[in-house]
């Protein structure tokens, strides 16, 4: 079997630092090649998820002066879980093993190096993982190692302190392509799979050009859609805290009745008041939570495509 490697790597208005990326993607392809870990036939393709800015010019041009890379550019802005899936399932049909990484270069490429050992051992499915976070500010820090608790508290199987920077077998991805769902949690979604897998670490750096694509609003976006898509213990939880207020009601109700025929003095308007606000807005959350299951259900049934390619350097190059 051929060890035919592609790099797929998500791009979002990245030109400030997609030159570096190229240079150092390029320099570590070749040394692999030249140490025969993989085949000579591998590429790095980029996938231009929408952008804005000079992305999608600069990926034309290289895959064009340099055979190793290649680019699929999506018809609008899809998000960077939708771009990734586009870019595997483009690529599923011409590599053996393919790894997904971000176009920042925060992601250590000698991650790279361990990742295919332990494929060419036998593992189908290779998870880089973190092994600190000194890099992160405290605020960072523990909203990351928080998710992670909160994600297996609520059942979901997830890999600790890793996110989309993974290597996975042919036979994986052909696996992955009869999911079908339109809400997206690659990072739960693959354990899900199963196969022989292992583990690297890694120490993340600093992104030394451009914005993060990921502010505190997208991560809790992520966070949220990973466990509504994974796991019904939100509902539980509501409908165990909807027994226990129906029980303190219950209790209340014979306590103030008792305490009426006594002569006692009751709460006071103001306190009923407070009282029926705050379990008013227990109803509405719950609410809410449900029905964002029901939305999501919603799309799911709809079956819309998740993306469209626009244009596909990766077809030419092979065709």
């Amino acid at each position: 079997m051929k060890n035919v490697l592609y790099m797929v790597i998500p791009c979002f208005n990245e030109e400030e630092i997609l030159s570096d990326t190229i240079n150092v993607l390029d320099k570590k392809m070749n040394n692999l090649i030249k140490e025969k870990k993989i085949d000579k036939n591998s590429k790095v393709v980029f996938v231009n998820d929408g952008s804005r800015d000079k992305t999608w010019e600069i990926i034309s041009k290289i895959s064009k002066k340099n055979s190793l890379f290649s680019g699929i550019s999506l018809s609008r802005n899809k998000g960077h879980q939708n771009a990734l899936v586009a870019g595997l399932l483009s690529c599923k049909d011409y590599a053996d093993m393919i790894i997904s990484m971000d176009a920042d270069l925060q992601d250590d490429v000698n991650a790279i190096d361990k990742m295919v050992d332990e494929y060419l051992k036998g593992s189908e499915i290779v998870y880089a993982c973190r092994s600190k976070r000194k890099t992160d500010t405290f605020f960072k820090r523990f909203t990351a190692e928080s998710f992670y608790k909160l994600m297996s508290k609520m059942g979901v199987d997830i890999i600790y302190n890793h996110a989309d920077f993974r290597l996975t077998s042919k036979r994986v991805l052909e696996s992955f392509s009869k999911y079908n769902e339109v809400n997206l949690f690659l990072r739960g979604m693959f354990p899900l799979i199963g196969y022989k897998s292992s583990i690297v670490f890694y120490e993340r750096g600093e992104r030394c050009k451009g914005e993060s694509k990921y502010p505190l609003s997208k991560m809790l976006s992520l966070a949220w859609d990973g466990i509504t898509s994974f796991s019904t213990k939100p509902i539980k939880i509501i409908l165990f805290l909807g027994i226990i207020q129906s029980i303190i009601s219950f209790i209340s109700l014979i306590i103030f009745i008792i305490l009426d025929i006594n002569n006692y003095h009751t709460l006071g308007i103001g306190s009923i008041i407070s009282l029926i606000i705050f379990l008013s807005g227990i109803q509405l959350t719950s609410i809410g939570i449900v029905g964002e299951y029901i939305g999501k259900t919603y799309f799911e049934t709809k079956k819309r495509p998740r993306y469209h390619i626009d244009i596909n350097l990766l077809e030419k190059n092979n065709g």
